[in-house]
């Protein structure tokens, strides 16, 4: 199993990993455009969490230390997590940082590894466009209804609807893009050249080791 965010791989492709082959044509420019988008999500997202951390730090604050009742905090810290976690989805399978389950990585070729990521990406992006299909109905029905929140501060539920029918977009459109580029441009150009962890670190040290690309 790999996950996004590991120490020692980082260090390892510091040293080792080859960089992204530049994409051409219109292909290339939304490519740069939705990775553009990526990094200002990012840090959008950096900053929701720091909110949630602080407005959940508040609650604690508040109900323990000063006895007072509160009823916003946490659906309020919901929906910055909701935000953050949807949001980011799409910067995250930008580097191929998802967790993943390995275990067949090591008994398949590198050509059918490469064949089983392809076919893995399809999948999901069968499964990111019908979560965002119904992500954008229960949003256009939390408006239209004029839908709000059970909880005494009463928020409208098109909020949460809206990070996620739009955060799901951003990540069936990454998909998409990636799933052209392997076949228009090969594997290296749909992420593979410089992931975090996982299959791709893998199938760049056999491209390292041997002298040819994937």
């Amino acid at each position: 199993m790999s996950h996004a965010f590991d120490a020692a791989s980082a260090a390892s492709e510091t040293a080792t990993a080859t960089s992204e082959p530049r994409i051409p044509g219109m292909l290339g420019h939304l490519d740069r455009g939705m990775k553009a988008i990526n990094r200002v999500i990012m840090l959008l997202g950096g900053i929701a969490l720091v909110c949630a951390c602080l407005v959940l730090s508040y609650s604690v604050l508040v109900r323990y230390a000063l006895h007072e009742p509160t009823d916003w905090q946490d659906e309020m810290a919901v929906f910055l997590i909701v935000g953050a976690t949807f949001f980011s989805a799409a910067a995250v399978q930008a580097k191929r940082g998802h967790v993943a389950i390995e275990a067949l990585s090591g008994l398949l070729s590198p050509r059918v590894n490469r064949a089983r990521l392809l076919m893995a990406d399809i999948i999901s992006i069968v499964f990111v466009t019908f979560f965002a299909w119904k992500s954008w109905s229960l949003l256009h029905e939390a408006w239209v209804d004029g839908q709000v929140s059970q909880s005494s501060w009463g928020p409208p539920l098109w909020i949460p609807y809206a990070l996620m029918a739009i955060g799901m977009s951003f990540l069936g459109l990454q998909f998409l893009l990636q799933i052209v580029e392997a076949l228009t441009y090969g594997p290296r150009a749909a992420g593979w050249a410089n992931p975090k962890v996982g299959l791709g670190a893998d199938l760049n040290k056999n491209t390292l080791k041997t002298g040819t690309h994937p």
